[in-house]
Parts: C-alpha cells; sequence; structure tokens
C-alpha cells in the first residue's frame, strides 16, 4: 500500500445529459476566459479601446490551437504526419482505418511561435503599437493560461512523470498502473502560477514595463526553463527521444531561454 500517494481516476468530463463537457476543454475555456479578462484590465489601465480587445481574443486562440497543432506535427510526429497531410487538423484518423479522435495531439513551443506571430500581425493591423510592446502585456494572460492547460492534462492522466520508485506520487488508474509517479503537470501547473504571479507584480508594481521586451524576456526565461527541468523527471513522449542527450521539449526550451535573456538585457530600444 502506498500511504503517500493518491489514486487518479477521474471521469472524463461533466455529463450535462445532452453532451459531456471533457475537463480538459474546459480548462482551455477558464484559461482563455481568464486571460481575456487580465487583458481588459490591462487594456484599460494602458488606454486602449476595448474594441481592440476582443481581436486580440480572436488572433490569440487561433493561433493557440494552430501553432499547438503544427507544433506538435512537426516537432514530434513528423514521421507520420508526412504522409498523412489531411489529418493534420482532421479529428479523426483515415489510416490504418477510420478512426475518431478528436483534436488530440498539441505542443507547446509551437503554441508560443504561433502567438508570437499572431501579435505581430495584431501590433500591426489592429493596435498599432511595438510588437513588444504587446508581447509584454500578452505573456501575462499566457502564463496564467499555462496553469490551466497543465491541469487539463493532468485530469486527462497525459505528460506524465517517471514512476518516484517511493510511496509518494500519483498512481494514474486511468493507465492500468498501480504505482505511483510524479505529478509533472501539477508541479509545472503551480511553477506556472508563480510566473503569473511574477509577472503580474512586475507590470502593476514596477517601472519595468517601459522597457519593452523586459517582461517578454522574462516570461520566456522563467516559463521555459520551468519546462527545461521538469523534463528531467518525466516520461519521453515519443520514441526517438530515448537516443538523445535532452529530449525534444528541453531542445526547444533552450533557444526561448537564449532568447529571453536577450529581451531581458539587450539595450533599450524600438522594436
Amino acid at each position: 500500500m502506498h500511504f503517500l500517494s493518491i489514486v487518479w481516476d477521474p471521469t472524463t468530463g461533466l455529463d450535462l445529459g445532452f453532451i459531456t463537457l471533457h475537463y480538459y476543454s474546459l480548462m482551455f475555456v477558464i484559461a482563455f476566459g481568464l486571460g481575456w479578462f487580465l487583458m481588459k484590465r490591462i487594456y484599460v489601465r494602458e488606454g486602449i479601446d476595448l474594441e481592440k480587445l476582443d481581436s486580440i481574443f480572436i488572433y490569440a486562440v487561433v493561433a493557440t490551437l494552430i501553432g499547438a497543432r503544427l507544433g506538435h506535427v512537426f516537432f514530434y510526429d513528423w514521421d507520420y504526419f508526412q504522409h498523412h497531410l489531411l489529418e493534420i487538423f482532421l479529428p479523426f484518423k483515415i489510416e490504418p482505418e477510420f478512426e475518431f479522435t478528436g483534436f488530440t495531439g498539441l505542443a507547446s513551443h509551437g503554441a508560443a511561435i504561433g502567438i508570437i506571430v499572431a501579435m505581430y500581425i495584431y501590433s500591426k493591423k489592429v493596435v498599432q503599437k511595438p510588437l513588444l510592446w504587446v508581447l509584454d502585456r500578452v505573456v501575462i494572460p499566457v502564463a496564467s493560461g499555462a496553469v490551466f492547460v497543465r491541469i487539463g492534462n493532468f485530469f486527462n492522466s497525459e505528460i506524465i512523470g517517471q514512476p518516484t520508485g517511493s510511496d509518494y506520487g500519483v498512481v494514474f488508474a486511468k493507465l492500468g498502473e498501480d504505482f505511483p509517479r510524479h505529478p509533472t503537470q501539477l508541479y509545472e501547473s503551480g511553477a506556472y502560477l508563480l510566473v503569473f504571479l511574477i509577472l503580474w507584480l512586475i507590470y502593476w508594481k514596477t517601472n519595468k514595463r517601459e522597457k519593452q521586451g523586459y517582461l517578454f524576456g522574462l516570461f520566456l526565461v522563467l516559463l521555459w526553463s520551468v519546462r527545461f527541468f521538469v523534463e528531467f523527471i518525466k516520461e519521453n513522449q515519443v520514441d526517438f527521444e530515448e537516443t538523445m542527450a535532452l529530449n525534444m521539449g528541453q531542445w526547444l526550451s533552450i533557444p526561448f531561454i537564449i532568447l529571453g535573456l536577450y529581451f531581458m538585457f539587450r539595450p533599450k530600444k524600438e522594436f
């Protein structure tokens, strides 16, 4: 008996009778809803027309979903999808036989790239502000959203940690296991909450927001450093990672961290 572990065996979602609201989808709804509220407070403070708030919400949602999907396809599963291009944005597989899968396979690094691209377009076409001005502010709700995305992963019993080798941990009964693992989803979620609080306090309590790129850079350093170190106790997501010195998540995190340090400590200038 594992006295320091818990058995985690949640249902798929909330059964509303006519539809089941999946917990993972619910976490995304909470993440985007909270993000909209946080950006509203920021825009009110900055004196930005709130009509432009709906646009950034749409840009962020579309960029997150498309970027995350393409990130998974190209970073983790290109061997399969290069021969099944039609399945990239479809909720089902065609080969070897038709199978409804839902929209699965999302990568946070791809989402990050997608958001940066979308914010560039938004900065030019909608808000008419420098890109870094937008990124310095949008990373605050993005950090809060990451908290709930990882909680969604925990509900799905996915992106799991390695076995703890002790009584401590979480037994993911949904996977048919009887031994505890590190709840790495919760480790990341708690760390991302701290990242959000740091960014929020710096934005509201200091003048660091006046240095364009600083908050964006700090976000990159903190969030991807968390991801880098948690990966050491996380199971690899794909087989080819077994032969790598660092896994794919770690290799992809390093450029973001370096970029973040650059924006934090570069000379102040417009971008």
